[in-house]
């Protein structure tokens, strides 16, 4: 077995940690809403199966599935825009702040309403929802990502990369606190506006802290067709290495959305644990610890080494949690957490691994426009076909006759662990190119260095 060699990671400085991590958790903070919270929003309404029928995951599935078409379309343009102006703090600020304003229009939505009003009730959610990813994904998925990129370097996108892969279940943590207090499934109102104040106050420090790196490529685009740089089939022909990582990122993605919407519903209702925050709360703690030691591990000795190992492991977890079906009620709460942990921080370590080297392979100066190409893979992908496979599973397992409150199925997680297995065969050919990308990445750092030095001397010649 080849020995790991120590790396040094250059060091990013307080200024940037503390954007990092403020603008990595706030903007989590909001998606988790989405993801979970506005999902469980809409199972409640629609819970009574006996009066609404499959509008439980009719609702669920419009919700993600449109979102994430916005949220792409969104990321592409204004990915596109934050290129050609050669800023991104603008684009971040402006749209926490905005953010903020759109998650409070759910506290708008009525909850009392007859079965002639559901598609008006179900056009609401989606539009509602449409809206706030809009500004989110002005401000965090191309925006902020971009400014990643900008920010750091091969020795250090490990580290980052897996600390922001974290943020969603920090940020679970924190609206689940919330929600202790705040969501009622008699009144959403309080959640949903204290959850609002969050991006806002977010965007408003970003004002003051958040500064634009001076590496960025001002992007020289003359035509529309350039906001499209990254689909066009010669740029995903010359970087097909690139699209390979993102293969296996949309897979990984779409193992996590076949039971992330479900995720607090299939804890509460399917495994009847009604006291859910202290269970999800240990594991959410205790693979934040794991993602963060394996992210300082990825830049000390090299991300080919873990790849295929945590993937794995990524599998073992999902299907342990499915295994839970079979193992009593009594097993149920130790496999949450044991299974639980293992799924969730194999998930996030395998994919902050993966996003760090979707960043290398990412082409210096269209930072902005590649992140619409990476949200089509981690998201708009991934949103479409994961619950599409939540909802075939589900209405396979709805009973009309049964008035019972309905329960997402263990077989969500069986799914899920069928999708990550097939991840690990883009995740083979990422590690078998992560020596070539280094010794590349160090080599174009070189000449930017050195492009840096000439400058200098020339300003220095002509003072």
């Amino acid at each position: 077995m080849q020995k790991l060699k120590a790396a040094k990671s250059n060091p990013l400085g307080a200024r940037i940690w503390s954007s990092l991590v403020i603008c990595g958790l706030i903007g989590q903070i909001a998606w988790i809403i989405e993801n979970m919270y506005f999902a469980t929003f809409a199972q409640d309404i629609f819970e009574d199966t006996a009066k609404f029928g499959n509008n439980y995951y009719i609702a669920t599935t419009l919700m993600v599935i449109l979102s994430a078409l916005t949220a792409t379309l969104t990321t592409i343009f204004a990915g596109a825009l934050s290129d050609k102006v050669g800023k991104r703090k603008i684009f971040v600020t402006a749209g926490y702040i905005v953010w903020g304003f759109t998650i409070m229009l759910f506290a708008t939505i009525p909850l009392d309403f007859s079965t002639d009003k559901s598609g008006v009730i179900i056009a609401l959610l989606v539009v509602f929802d449409c809206i706030m990813t809009l500004a989110g994904s002005t401000a965090n998925d191309a925006a902020f990502n971009a400014w990643v990129t900008d920010v750091t370097d091969r020795t250090n996108r490990g580290r980052v990369n897996t600390i922001l892969s974290v943020m969603p279940v920090l940020a679970t943590v924190v609206a689940i606190a919330i929600a202790m207090f705040t969501y009622d499934k008699g009144s959403y109102k309080a959640f949903f506006i204290v959850l609002g104040v969050i991006p806002i106050v977010s965007g408003i420090i970003s004002v003051f802290l958040l500064k634009d790196s001076p590496s960025i490529v001002k992007s020289d685009m003359a035509k529309f067709s350039d906001v499209f740089y990254g689909f066009r089939p010669s740029v995903a022909k010359s970087n097909k290495n690139m699209f390979v990582c993102l293969t296996a990122l949309s897979l990984v993605g779409i193992a996590q959305q076949t039971f992330m919407s479900y995720l607090i519903n299939f804890i509460t209702v399917t495994m009847g644990i009604e006291n859910y925050i202290l269970p999800l709360g240990a594991v959410i703690v205790l693979s934040a610890v794991t993602t963060g030691v394996l992210g300082v591990m990825y830049d000390k000795f090299g991300r080919k080494n873990f790849y295929i190992p945590v993937a794995a492991v990524t599998v073992v977890g999902t299907l342990a949690i499915y295994l839970a079906k079979f193992m009593g009620e009594g097993a149920y709460l130790p496999m949450l957490y044991v299974g639980g942990t293992v799924m969730l921080g194999a998930m996030l370590c395998t994919s902050g691994a993966l996003m760090a080297a979707f960043q290398d392979y990412t082409p210096k100066g269209y930072e902005g426009r590649f992140q619409g190409v990476r949200m089509c893979f981690t998201v708009l992908l991934p949103m479409i076909i994961g619950p599409v496979i939540s909802l075939m599973i589900g209405i396979n397992s709805f009973d009309s006759n049964d008035s019972a409150i309905t329960a997402p199925p263990f077989e969500i997680f069986l799914a899920a662990s069928i999708v990550a297995a097939l991840a690990i065969i883009p995740i083979v050919f990422v590690a078998k190119d992560a020596d070539r990308l280094r010794e590349q990445k160090s080599l174009d750092e070189q000449n930017d260095n050195s492009d840096i030095c000439e400058n200098t001397q020339d300003n220095s010649s002509e003072n």
